[in-house]
C-alpha cells in the first residue's frame, strides 16, 4: 500500500509538471477544462495516469530490464493511441507546433520508466534501512 501511494503521488506530480510545461510552451492545449483553474488534463494527470502507473509497477516489480522495457511499451501504447483518438475526434486536447502522438508515446513511456526506476531505488533503499 505504501508503494502504491508513493507511485500514485509521484506519477501525478511528474505528469502535472510535464503537462503544465508542455501547455506553457505551446505544444498542447486543452480547450475544455474540467476545472477553470487548471490548464492541464486533471482526469488524466491525477487519476488515470497514476493508477495505470501503479499497475505497471506491480506488473514489473520482479521483472528484468528487458521485460520492464517491453511491458512499458505495452502500457504506453494504449495511452498514446487513446490520446491520439481523443485529439482527432474530440475537442479535449489539441496538439500544437510539432507535437505528435509519437511525442506523447515517448513522454508517457519515459514517465512510466522514471517512476519505475525511482521506485526500484526506493525499495532497495528501504530494504537496506531495514537490514541496519
Amino acid at each position: 500500500m505504501k508503494d502504491w501511494l508513493i507511485i500514485f503521488l509521484l506519477k501525478g506530480y511528474i505528469a502535472s509538471i510535464l503537462d503544465n510545461l508542455l501547455v506553457k510552451k505551446g505544444y498542447l492545449k486543452y480547450p475544455v477544462y474540467l476545472f477553470k483553474t487548471f490548464d492541464i488534463s486533471v482526469l488524466f494527470s491525477y487519476i488515470l495516469f497514476p493508477v495505470t502507473c501503479i499497475y505497471f509497477n506491480q506488473v514489473t516489480k520482479n521483472s528484468g530490464l528487458i521485460a520492464i522495457f517491453f511491458k512499458c511499451i505495452l502500457f504506453s501504447l494504449p495511452s498514446a493511441f487513446a490520446e491520439h483518438w481523443i485529439e482527432k475526434k474530440t475537442n479535449l486536447i489539441r496538439y500544437k507546433k510539432s507535437w505528435t502522438s509519437i511525442h506523447s508515446f515517448a513522454s508517457i513511456a519515459s514517465t512510466f520508466l522514471a517512476v519505475r526506476f525511482l521506485m526500484g531505488g526506493i525499495r532497495k533503499w528501504t530494504q537496506k534501512e531495514q537490514m541496519n
